[in-house]
C-alpha cells in the first residue's frame, strides 16, 4: 500500500500506473476529484485495486486524513511517495515575501506533514519515502524562488530522515526529474511566444537521445527504490535526466 500526492496526474499518474502494475495498492491523494475518480475508476476496471482521498494538501488537517482514511481502510503503509507541487514562479522581483512563504507552505509543508503523520505505520512495516524533487533544487532555474527553495529543502529532508530513521529501517531517497512533459510543464511552454522553438532549444541541449525524460521513467526509478531491489539504498538523490544536468553542453 503506497501513499502517491498528487497521483492522478503528471509524474504522479505514472507512478500510480505502475505501482497497479505491479499489484501494489496506490493511494491518490490529491486536490482533483475527476481527475482522481476518473483513475481509479480505470484502475479498477482491469483487476487493478486504487484508493483516492480528495482534499488540499496544504491543509495540515487533510494530511492527517490522508494518513487515517489509508490505515482506517487498508491497515498499513508501505511506503510515501511525496510527488506533488507546482512551479508557481515565486521569484525575487515577481514575488514578494507572502508570496514566497505560500510557496514554501504549498510546495514544501505536506512534505514533512504525511511523513509525520505516518511515521508509525511506516515504522511498523519498515517503509520507505521517495521524494520527488527537481533538478532546479541544483540548477536554479530564475524567476522561480519559492519552488527552489522547496526542492532544496526536499533534497535536505531527505539526508535528514535517512539519518534520523535508520534505527527503523527505513530508506528514505529523492528523485530528481529535469525535463518531463507533464500537464503543468505544458501549460509552462505555452506561456513562451514560440513554444514549439522553445521546447526544440531545450531538448536540443538534452544530451541523451535529445528527447525528454518520460513521465514513466520517473515513475519505474521511484518503483526500484521502493522495491526489495533497493533495499540497501538510502539517503540518495537520483538525478534521471539523461544527462541534462551533469554532463558537458558541449556533447549537445
Amino acid at each position: 500500500m503506497v501513499i502517491v500526492t498528487g497521483g492522478s496526474s503528471g509524474i504522479g499518474e505514472a507512478i500510480t500506473r505502475q505501482l497497479a502494475e505491479e499489484g501494489a495498492i496506490p493511494v491518490i491523494a490529491s486536490r482533483n476529484s475527476k481527475r482522481n475518480a476518473e483513475l481509479v475508476a480505470e484502475l479498477s476496471e482491469k483487476g487493478q485495486p486504487a484508493f483516492c482521498i480528495t482534499g488540499e494538501l496544504s491543509e495540515v488537517v487533510f494530511c492527517e486524513k490522508v494518513i487515517d482514511e489509508t490505515v482506517e481502510k487498508f491497515g498499513r503503509i508501505d511506503a510515501l511517495v511525496n510527488n506533488a507541487g507546482r512551479n508557481d514562479g515565486v521569484g525575487l522581483a515577481t514575488g514578494n515575501p507572502a508570496a514566497f512563504a505560500q510557496s514554501l507552505h504549498e510546495n514544501l509543508s505536506h512534505y514533512y506533514n504525511l511523513a509525520h503523520f505516518a511515521l508509525p505505520w511506516l515504522k511498523a512495516t519498515k517503509g520507505s519515502i521517495v521524494n520527488i524533487s527537481s533538478k532546479v533544487a541544483k540548477t536554479g532555474q530564475g524567476g522561480t524562488s519559492g519552488y527552489a527553495a522547496s526542492k532544496g529543502a526536499q533534497l535536505a529532508l531527505t539526508r535528514e530522515w535517512a539519518a534520523e530513521l535508520l534505527p527503523f529501517g527505513i530508506r528514505v531517497n529523492a528523485i530528481l526529474p529535469a525535463e518531463v512533459m507533464t500537464p503543468l510543464y505544458e501549460n509552462w511552454i505555452q506561456t513562451f511566444e514560440n513554444p514549439k522553438e522553445k521546447l526544440q532549444t531545450i531538448v536540443s541541449k538534452i544530451p541523451l537521445e535529445h528527447r525528454m525524460t518520460t513521465a514513466a521513467e520517473i515513475a519505474s526509478a521511484t518503483l526500484y527504490l521502493l522495491s526489495v531491489q533497493a533495499s540497501h539504498i538510502t539517503g540518495q538523490w537520483w538525478v534521471i535526466d539523461g544527462g541534462y544536468v551533469h554532463l558537458d553542453r558541449a556533447l549537445t
